[in-house]
């Protein structure tokens, strides 16, 4: 809090001072979408816009999570699939995000939370799965989504 006080950019804003924040409206942006559908409200626009928006963050979010470097694409079907794949893992964040109600980040950690352990001993090995945290058991259960058995596998 001490950082923004001393702040020249944001200090002016830590107290509500009036005139500050209606001198400062006068640099503000407007926000303009131009549509060609007639029968879109604004509203409807400006949230298609915000889509688009959540569309190329799920890009960059895809690419950096599977660490992905640059595809080059040449042939139309390779092309086709690839946005294919890509709008289909959308699809599947909001839909996850719908059923749980809370954003992919936050689902996405607490099902990372669920590991797998290979247990070895002169007996064999056993695979042992963690058990859910009651949030992550939340995230199955509003997907649907049966927890994994404790232990997959004995050899």
């Amino acid at each position: 809090m001490a950082e923004l006080r001393t702040s020249r950019r944001y200090g002016k804003y830590l107290k509500l001072d009036a005139k500050a924040i209606k001198a400062a409206e006068h640099y503000d942006g407007k926000f303009i979408v131009h549509g060609n559908d007639d029968t879109l409200s604004a509203e409807d626009m400006a949230l298609g816009y915000k889509q688009l928006m959540r569309v190329e963050q799920a890009w960059r979010d895809l690419k950096s999570t599977l660490d992905m470097r640059p595809v080059f694409h040449w042939a139309p079907h390779r092309i086709h699939a690839h946005v294919a794949i890509t709008v289909l893992s959308l699809l599947l964040e909001r839909t996850v995000e719908h059923a749980c109600n809370d954003t992919w980040r936050n689902v996405s950690d607490r099902l990372r939370r669920i590991q797998l352990a290979q247990l070895s001993s002169p007996h064999g090995t056993a695979w042992q799965v963690t058990e859910p945290t009651p949030d992550a058991a939340k995230c199955l259960k509003s997907l649907q989504i049966k927890p994994p058995p404790p232990v997959l596998q004995l050899a």
